[in-house]
């Protein structure tokens, strides 16, 4: 179908889903290792949310999808596309994404994954943009669902201590031209994928008992590199994507980015010269949930009356691959 020219994408609404049980730092201190003050110190996590064994990655992605739905007026039946964001699916097929689809009952959809880590949620609403504008599709579901808890290592204090569980979800679909999403900058860097990634369960290393018991199904990360590599993508992903839109940084109402360390949010804040009262922090309460955390952090600030009509969103990710992406958004009531 040709291009319209009279509208853009935008996001019509949102939803996100927690688990109830909490795991705080205190409860950590009795597993591994570690006390409330080193954690609180150096990541600014107080909490997090732990799904129940029982619970799967497509149970939260379709709890999520069915309020997005809600919020946006719309039904199942008029989804064009899912798109799930995940790095802990359910099984590895069918997609998460297809099981969604029968979940809520929307079967006029095609449906898939995608695999950045924390970035999903971005890069996921970067290619519902490009259907929704060439006039493919007119409602991508967008949902950012991670179950970290089930690939942790619960022995390593290094990591155990930044991770937790929840999904959030957006309905893509066309709003008034001047607003919606103004543009995206995705981008990625293989020779950094060793840095954050889980040995075993692929083709390079089939589930065994060796593999197993050395724990090689867990999150692997050289926390010192990823922060590096945070730290200067935060900024420069950031610059990008304002430049494209031929914004500046004071031109920003919000900023939500990926809520994986307050000091790398704090660096990132310091370098754009951002007021704390513009940036919308979570982390304390959920710990670092993959692609979930910007998702949910923009679903909570929504609902909180954080953002209002007109005002300049901008979005920040960073994850495994290593992969990263922003996004600015004109928010349309």
């Amino acid at each position: 179908m040709p291009q319209n020219n009279t509208f853009k994408a935008g996001i019509l609404g949102t939803g996100s889903f927690l688990p109830e049980n909490k795991l705080t730092n205190k409860d950590l201190e009795k597993m591994v290792d570690t006390s409330d003050e080193w954690i609180v110190s150096r990541t600014g996590i107080k909490e997090r949310r732990i799904a129940p064994p029982s619970m799967t990655t497509s149970y939260m992605a379709t709890e999520a999808a069915k309020m997005a739905i809600e919020d946006a007026k719309i039904t199942a039946e008029y989804i064009d596309l899912i798109i799930v964001a995940t790095v802990v699916p359910d099984m590895n097929f069918p997609s998460t994404a297809c099981l969604v689809q029968a979940n809520i009952g929307a079967m006029n959809a095609a449906a898939f994954d995608i695999e950045v880590g924390c970035s999903g949620f971005i890069y996921g609403l970067s290619i519902a943009k490009q259907f929704i504008e060439n006039g493919t599709y007119k409602y991508v579901l967008v949902i950012a669902a991670d179950i970290l808890s089930k690939i942790t290592n619960w022995e390593d204090r290094k990591t155990c201590v930044l991770f937790g569980d929840g999904a959030g979800a957006a309905v893509v679909g066309q709003v008034e031209n001047g607003y919606g999403i103004l543009d995206n900058f995705i981008g990625a860097d293989g020779k950094g994928g060793m840095h954050l990634y889980m040995p075993a369960g692929g083709s390079r290393m089939p589930a065994c008992e060796e593999s197993v018991k050395n724990k090689l199904h867990t999150i692997h990360m050289n926390g010192q590199e990823v922060f590096k590599f945070a730290v200067n993508v935060m900024n420069t992903a950031t610059i990008e994507v304002l430049n494209r839109c031929g914004l500046k940084p004071e031109d920003v109402d919000i900023f939500i980015p990926h809520q994986a360390n307050i000091r790398i949010i704090d660096a990132a804040m310091k370098k754009l010269k951002l007021s704390k009262e513009k940036v919308f922090i979570n982390l304390d309460k959920y710990g670092n949930m993959s692609a979930a955390s910007v998702a949910v952090a923009l679903d909570e600030a929504l609902k909180a009356g954080k953002i209002k009509n007109g005002d300049i969103i901008l979005m920040v990710a960073f994850g495994a691959g290593l992969t990263w992406g922003s996004t600015v958004i004109k928010w349309l009531e």
